[in-house]
């Protein structure tokens, strides 16, 4: 162990406790779906602490290293980084309706917020574990070169006009404008990382370099084929309200609704890296730094 809980480990086993992670991902999944009544308050956390902990140990067996075994203090921080985040989504949700929990009625306003935090803890460890899953595919390593965006004076100011009148529009009419909610985040606090020098994902748009982007996309694909699909038969549960693609559901969630898993992966790097203040390095092994 090094300082500020460092680990790392060159083997490519295959740790224990992704054998632990496993069990507890497949108990909770069949207790979540078998119980009746309400069940799901206490079992989303512990399936989704088994997820994303069985994606880090696939990690480290592919690559020799992974988000906790570099920096467990670190790691066990995005836990505690993803509540704020996701209340941030909440309080945006009281303007647009876009989803509402049943059963929400059963807890008290502090039973709610509680057990809510707990499970809003493991969002942004699971994006980003399955992010960096996705990154061990051969073909998926590397630069994947996309188009420039320039990480200039001028473009940032495009940018953050979009991602303002963005967020405006989906104030004033979220009926209409509420898929807003994944984006104007995104381009504000990447524009506000980018002028401050944390990192940010237009520098690497800047270098052609779309790998992040890719791979924190597709892992939040991923993430979200998981919470959809955990969540159907669950209870409490979360459902949606989108007008004009109210059609095609996969789950609870309209098919064009995935759509929205691609910015708001985005969303998650760019308040993880305003909230630490995590500065752009030529180190290009992690765009997760931990």
């Amino acid at each position: 162990m090094g300082k500020a809980g460092k680990i790392i480990h060159g083997s490519n086993s295959f740790p224990g406790y992704g054998y632990v992670a496993l069990v507890l991902v497949l108990i909770s999944w069949y207790f979540n779906w078998a119980l009746e009544g309400l069940r799901t308050h206490l079992l989303f956390f512990p399936l989704w602490l088994g997820y994303c902990l069985f994606v880090d140990a696939l990690v480290k067996k592919r690559k020799g290293n992974s988000l906790l075994t570099r920096n467990w203090k670190k790691y066990a921080g995005l836990f505690f980084l993803s509540i704020p985040v996701w209340w941030f989504f909440e309080l945006i949700n009281k303007r647009s309706q876009n989803w509402e929990y049943l059963g929400r009625e059963s807890f008290s306003d502090l039973e709610y917020f509680l057990l809510a935090s707990l499970s809003f803890s493991t969002v942004i460890p699971a994006v980003f574990g399955t992010a960096e899953l996705i990154g061990t595919i051969p073909w998926m390593k590397g630069d994947i070169r996309g188009p420039r965006i320039p990480e200039t004076r001028k473009s940032l100011h495009i940018l953050l006009t979009i991602g303002l009148l963005s967020l405006a529009l989906l104030l004033l009419w979220p009926g209409i404008f509420y898929m807003f909610v994944w984006i104007s985040a995104y381009l504000i606090i990447d524009v506000i990382n980018a002028r401050l020098g944390n990192r940010n994902l237009i520098h690497f748009s800047d270098r052609r370099n779309w790998q992040p982007m890719v791979c924190l996309a597709t892992g939040c694909l991923a993430c979200g084929f998981f919470w959809e699909m955990w969540n159907f038969y669950a209870y409490p549960k979360w459902i949606y309200h989108t007008p004009g693609v109210e059609f095609f559901h996969v789950f609870e969630m309209p098919l064009l609704g995935y759509l929205g898993y691609i910015p708001f992966s985005f969303e998650l790097f760019a308040f993880y890296n305003l909230i630490t203040g995590t500065k752009v390095k030529d180190d290009k092994s992690y765009y997760i730094q931990l």
